[in-house]
């Protein structure tokens, strides 16, 4: 795991987004139209956090789950800007990832994972 001004040095938009809470510019994240198979991992610290099975197009312009990797996360009410959504954490290195909706009914879990693609290293599984 890189401490925070390592990270900040090294990619002051993903330090911007996991530590400051910030949020990348819809559909310019790496990830939005991705479609390889594989495990999604926190960019901060490593852990496994959502496989690509779960991933779906949400047309918000960020990578979208219904589901995550059991323990990989922590929600916490956000009631910030107006709004009131969940925030979601990694639950290792406490990085902000999104946010979690419950807006997706076409989805098993009616659950959208919202997250910052700069957060995310796709690992991907060659076997698929």
């Amino acid at each position: 795991m890189k401490i925070d001004e390592e990270l900040k040095k090294e990619n002051p938009e993903l330090y911007h987004v996991a530590r400051e809470k910030g949020t990348e510019m819809p559909f310019t994240g790496k990830y939005v139209h991705a479609t390889e198979k594989g495990t999604y991992n926190c960019a901060v610290c490593g852990q496994p956090l959502f496989n690509s099975d779960v991933k779906f197009d949400s047309g918000s312009g960020w990578p979208s789950f219904y589901d995550a990797i059991s323990g990989s996360i922590k929600k916490e009410e956000d009631n910030s800007g107006g709004m009131r959504r969940m925030e979601v954490t990694c639950s290792r290195c406490g990085a902000h990832l999104g946010h979690l909706f419950d807006d997706a009914p076409q989805t098993p879990t009616g659950a959208r994972y919202c997250i910052n693609g700069v957060c995310l290293d796709l690992e991907k599984n060659e076997n698929k």
